[in-house]
């Protein structure tokens, strides 16, 4: 049985052999490696609901973004001169990092044709990489260095809204001064939610002054729940941080990823897997396993280009997100 899951911080010693290429597509066909490519997409709330960009052909891949607007003038009379404007660029920078997982399995297992391993292994591998994945960048969680500062943290004080000081949660989310209209105010619109699950109950709380469910119609249609014509995703892979934000609300146009390796695998029978103290937790010739380890490397950032709204030098203030807290 797997004790441990290794994310990141992974150290493999080779013995005298393993298994080549060949030997391990075998085992691991190339349908397999895009199913799993996708599931991470589907169980990361972040890349399922940011624009994904093509992929990247270097480590780091530069971003133009639109950091001035051309300014019109009316021209006063027929002898009036007409005036210049011009656009500008700044670049922003998207780093590849690497994300990595191991699992090892018993010898026995593999052995066994009528298990399902595939089966088993799959969803272990996409609730990994999805929950590192949004943990970096929703919350700045366990984030490599080169990787920009979290989409939570990143977000200037006038988004953030709290319930200690807005507690009815009608006026925080849709009312003047609520989250959606702070992305508004940047000449943004949103265009998704991401929530803590414990939102559910508090926007199914919501009663008019007659106690009737407030937003029975407006945010439940079958299970799925939407806030003002906007999608709402919970996620359940464990990265959601309630502590640090209860729903984060934005244009999820400005949340771009590129990813630089799809998922590769190398299977490992004999090393042994090192924990980053130093302690070695698995020995595969002893313990008759091997060892499976899934890569990818992807980057990510938040263009946010200026707007006819708030230009350059609102800079600080601007962005297409903003957040609730308890």
């Amino acid at each position: 049985m797997m004790k441990k899951r290794f994310i990141f911080d992974l150290q493999i010693f080779d013995a005298a052999t393993g298994i080549d290429r060949s030997g391990a597509e075998a085992l691991i066909p190339e349908e397999r490696a895009r199913e799993i490519i996708q599931g991470t997409v589907e169980q990361s709330a972040a890349l399922s609901m940011g624009r994904r960009l093509a992929n990247m052909t270097a480590k780091q891949t530069k971003l133009p973004v639109l950091d001035s607007l051309p300014v019109a003038y009316f021209v006063d009379g027929d002898s009036g001169q007409k005036k210049t404007a011009n656009l500008a660029w700044a670049k922003k920078t998207i780093h590849a990092e690497e994300i990595a997982v191991i699992i090892p399995i018993p010898e026995a297992v593999l052995d066994d044709s009528e298990y399902d391993i595939w089966g088993e292994v799959r969803p272990r591998v996409q609730e990994a990489f999805g929950k590192v994945i949004d943990e970096a960048i929703l919350f700045g969680t366990g984030k490599p260095t080169n990787w920009r500062a979290g989409l939570v943290p990143s977000v200037p004080a006038g988004a953030k809204v709290s319930l200690a000081t807005t507690p009815d949660l009608f006026n925080a989310l849709l009312a003047e001064g609520g989250t959606i209209s702070a992305v508004e105010e940047s000449g943004y619109f949103v265009s998704g939610h991401v929530a803590d699950i414990s939102m559910r109950a508090k926007l199914r709380g919501l009663k008019d002054n007659d106690g009737r469910p407030l937003f029975l119609n407006s945010i439940q249609n079958a299970g799925n729940y939407s806030l003002d014509g906007s999608a709402i995703q919970f996620p359940r892979n464990g990265a959601f941080d309630k502590t640090k934000a209860l729903m984060i609300s934005g244009d999820f146009t400005q949340l771009v990823y590129s990813i630089r390796q799809d998922i590769t695998f190398k299977l490992f029978t004999e090393g042994v897997v090192q924990n980053t103290d130093g302690t070695i937790a698995y020995n595969l010739m002893q313990n008759d396993m091997v060892a499976l380890r899934a890569v990818m490397r992807l980057g990510w950032e938040i263009p946010n280009p200026v707007t006819g709204l708030k230009g350059k030098s609102e800079a600080a203030s601007r962005f297409p997100f903003a957040i609730l807290t308890a």
